[in-house]
């Protein structure tokens, strides 16, 4: 059967897209030069305009990545992964015209992922009156490598965040190019899951991106400690450290010599010799710690949705620290690393079940205590912030003990389960689960489209401003204002004293895994 086509005039140039059951679709459209051979570990570079008509009927690649563990909920085929990767897609309803535009983000640990995944295929979102792109951008060593060479060829002296880089390289695209399809380049959306909403927090954060997005959407993200580029700070080591060490460990004797390496070969070799990729204060794309940037009104006014999962750890194993056989041994540690805190942290987190405890304080530190200090610096500087947590779980998740885990969320925002991983537990098509899915994306894409997000048949969502007003999407969505309190404030404690003594991260090293301290 032939497939019917679409052309749009984009200033950078036309491109041949799809006609697809009341959208049009164009794939793989290039927003800047591929980042090979000189270019890798350099800012990106926007592809120059043509007028030649450019052929956007199929995905473009993906980065360079190892894969997903075998059998995970997560694992599934990404075809193309290249170099050549700088590349998003659209898809937008037809006959368009000035509709609010959602760019999402993909989330994989800042390792691996790919804007043209199943899971959040755009075209359900896309009926409901916006239009929806995704990006691939640089992902691993190849997106976040930090080297005193890289300085040195830099014009501003910094290296590392190219990931980061060609994010907003693709949103400067989109503010250029999305009105030519009827998107409104001033009401965007900036969006992301896991590494996408941290990717999104960086966004707010980086002075180069203001004024490319309106409104700010992070689903189970973080905003913990980052590296310093040139300094050690908070026991991390330095961005350059980081760099060096993983040359030494590949046997590579300079940047030049990396550079000649595969780039698939590259990404796997540098993930097993334990290249964590990560933004990286750098006084200029990344002015300081994230955090910081948002409590002292830094970073960018605009709404905000935050939130996270019941069940974030349950599918995140390589979180969970080793735990110890006994209940006494548990308490002995955990008294060890909390001083004055234990008793609390105990009360909370109890040694009846270690690995429950365990994976709950994790979850809150890591995710729970991100999104409420998101929030409430957001109510700090007079700005909107709408908070949820997902809490839904349906025979399958339950079968598996996988209540509300790790980006669950998607098949319902997406409307998108019959497309999701194989190995993914798969709710039933019940008209429950079918109104969920109708909720969730009328909150998002009411949100999308004014910055109040509402829904039909549910309950009025309040700015967490209202006496920190929670939407808790169980088996139903309800209203809460009595989300993790006490672990909120005793979290936020524990790290305060980290960041004041300056030698400790404060990340998902909680409960066992925190570090051991002198509390005299």
């Amino acid at each position: 059967m032939t497939q019917k086509t679409v052309i749009a005039p984009f200033p950078a140039g036309p491109a041949k897209g799809v006609a697809q059951d009341g959208l049009n679709i164009f794939r793989g459209l290039p927003y800047a030069l591929p980042p090979t051979g000189q270019r890798r570990w350099c800012p990106p570079v926007a592809v120059p305009d043509r007028k030649t008509l450019r052929d956007a009927t199929r995905f473009g690649a993906a980065c360079p990545q190892p894969s997903r563990r075998a059998g995970s909920v997560y694992e599934c085929d990404i075809p193309i992964k290249d170099e050549d990767c700088l590349n998003l897609n659209i898809w937008v309803p037809e006959d368009a015209q000035d509709l609010p535009v959602f760019v999402w983000i993909h989330g994989g640990n800042l390792l691996r992922g790919a804007g043209s995944e199943p899971l959040t295929n755009g075209a359900a979102l896309a009926k409901r009156g916006q239009v929806v792109v995704t990006i691939n951008y640089r992902l691993n060593v190849l997106g976040y490598l930090a080297h005193p060479e890289l300085d040195a060829e830099s014009a501003n002296g910094v290296s590392g965040n190219y990931g980061l880089l060609d994010q907003i390289a693709a949103l400067e695209w989109v503010k250029r190019n999305i009105s030519a399809v009827g998107g409104n380049p001033d009401n965007v959306t900036v969006a992301g899951e896991s590494a996408g909403a941290l990717s999104v927090y960086y966004l707010m954060c980086a002075p180069a991106a203001q004024g490319l997005f309106a409104r700010a959407i992070a689903q189970s993200g973080h905003i913990c400690a980052a590296q310093s580029l040139k300094e050690e700070t908070h026991g991390m080591g330095s961005g350059h450290a980081s760099g060096q060490q993983i040359l030494a460990a590949l046997g590579a004797g300079s940047i030049a010599e990396l550079r000649e390496w595969d780039g698939q070969a590259l990404a796997v070799a540098a993930d097993k010799a334990g290249f964590a990729a990560q933004g990286v204060v750098d006084g200029l794309v990344l002015p300081d710690q994230p955090l910081w940037l948002m409590e002292t009104g830094q970073s960018a006014q605009v709404p905000l949705i935050t939130g996270f999962n019941s069940g974030e750890i349950l599918t995140l194993e390589f979180l969970m620290p080793p735990l110890p056989d006994t209940a006494t041994d548990y308490e002995a540690m955990i008294r060890a690393r909390y001083g004055p805190l234990s008793d609390r942290f105990l009360a909370l987190y109890p040694a009846s079940d270690i690995r429950q405890s365990t994976e709950e304080a994790i979850r809150d530190a890591l995710f729970g205590w991100t999104v409420l200090s998101a929030a409430r610096a957001q109510v700090k500087a007079g700005l909107p912030a709408y908070v949820y947590y997902f809490d839904h779980g349906y025979p399958a998740t339950q079968d598996r003990g996988l209540h509300g885990f790790h980006a669950c969320e998607l098949a319902y925002l997406f409307d998108t389960m019959d497309q999701s991983p194989p190995n993914w537990p798969k709710a039933d098509d019940t008209p429950q689960e079918a109104d969920l899915t109708r909720i969730i994306g009328d909150y998002w894409s009411s949100f999308t489209a004014s910055g109040r997000p509402s829904a039909t048949g549910a309950p009025v969502w309040p700015d967490y401003s209202e006496s920190g007003a929670i939407l808790h999407f169980a088996q139903t969505p309800q209203i809460t204002h009595d989300l993790m309190s006490e672990a909120y404030v005793l979290i936020d404690e524990d790290f305060a004293q980290r960041r004041a003594q300056g030698t400790h991260p404060w990340s998902w090293n909680v409960g066992v895994a925190a570090p051991v301290r002198d509390f005299d």
